[in-house]
């Protein structure tokens, strides 16, 4: 067998293990689920979410989805807690703490420190009978079969399940609290995620130059207004409302309908009822319909009212496509 298809082989077999073990999940939920998450909602602290090895890997980024969905939560490692970072649990905090074995030396140390501050503990293991998961007020359970190594020993798949695990709590906990797109935008100002969540066809119009031309206005002064304001376009205006928007192509159809251009006028060649996107939409929405009908340019409006241009490349800039 070639190197590629024993690879290929490896990563399938891989893939298809922890699937498998997610896959068995749903079946592993029970109440101590559901009490969680409403513990978690009526709680008055944060989440704070602690493990040891792999385990606090997974830990820190449960913290950053909770965190980013409108749940507080900070992370805490079980081995510094014992020498220290306890001090992070506050009076009202919910524990979370996630262990594959339930067992481990720092674990039996860390569990009774907790419970000796009257905190909601939560286990999340693969061990129902570990020592975690007898200690806990609630626990989550994360069995797996075995580990993706071949060895059943680098924790794989049972890291795959924790995180998967934590995945669903955040989602439960967005939902039941209502967390929507504004939201989640709010968390998010930053970057192409934050762009697609806050930034509007105003915020983009506003960087843009307004061409605009009279019904009346001679095609020769139309192609000099569309060419000064480079957005390839050219509202057509009458006492401010919008009539029609002349492009690039209406200006290449043009010349080559018509040898002698003198005395023709911007409503000769524009395009009447052109697309339009009211200003408060957000920019997403603008990209959405540009790639529907197929166009580069929508012209902005607010109540009828011509306010500008926004053009596919202002949306690549900003990397919203």
């Amino acid at each position: 067998m070639s190197n590629t298809a024993t690879i290929l082989k490896l990563a399938k077999k891989t893939i298809e293990t922890e699937s498998r073990a997610i896959g068995n999940l749903a079946d592993l939920l029970n109440d101590d689920f559901a009490k969680t998450v409403e513990c978690i909602l009526d709680s008055k602290g944060r989440v704070v979410i602690t493990g040891i090895g792999k385990s606090a890997i997974i830990a820190t980024k449960i913290v950053a989805t909770l965190n980013s969905t409108g749940t507080p939560a900070i992370f805490m490692h079980a081995g510094d807690a014992i020498h220290g970072d306890l001090g992070t649990i506050q009076e009202d905090d919910v524990v979370v703490c996630i262990s594959k074995s339930g067992s481990t030396p720092e674990i039996k140390m860390l569990v009774p420190l907790i419970k000796r501050g009257n905190n909601t503990l939560i286990g999340m293991t693969g061990n129902v009978e570990s020592f975690l998961a007898q200690q806990a007020n609630f626990v989550l359970n994360t069995f797996v079969e075995k580990e993706a190594c071949p060895n059943n020993l680098a924790p794989t798949t049972s890291t795959s399940a924790q995180l998967v695990m934590g995945d669903a709590l955040a989602i439960c906990l967005l939902e039941l609290k209502g967390f929507s797109s504004k939201d989640f935008a709010k968390y998010h100002p930053g970057g192409t995620l934050g762009k697609r969540l806050y930034l509007t066809v105003d915020d983009i119009v506003q960087t843009n130059l307004k061409p605009q031309v009279d019904l009346d206005t001679d095609v020769r002064k139309v192609i000099v207004e569309i060419s000064e304001k480079m957005l390839g376009v050219s509202a057509v205006i009458e006492n401010n409302k919008l009539i029609g928007i002349v492009t690039d192509g209406d200006i290449r159809r043009m010349l080559n309908k018509y040898e002698n251009i003198n005395g023709l006028t911007a409503k000769d060649i524009m395009t009447s009822n052109p697309k339009t996107i009211d200003i408060d939409k957000l920019a997403i929405v603008a990209l959405e319909l540009m790639q529907d009908n197929g166009i580069s340019q929508l012209l902005a409006v607010q109540n009828e009212d011509y306010k500008g241009v926004v053009h596919l490349h202002n949306l690549i800039n900003e990397g919203i496509l």
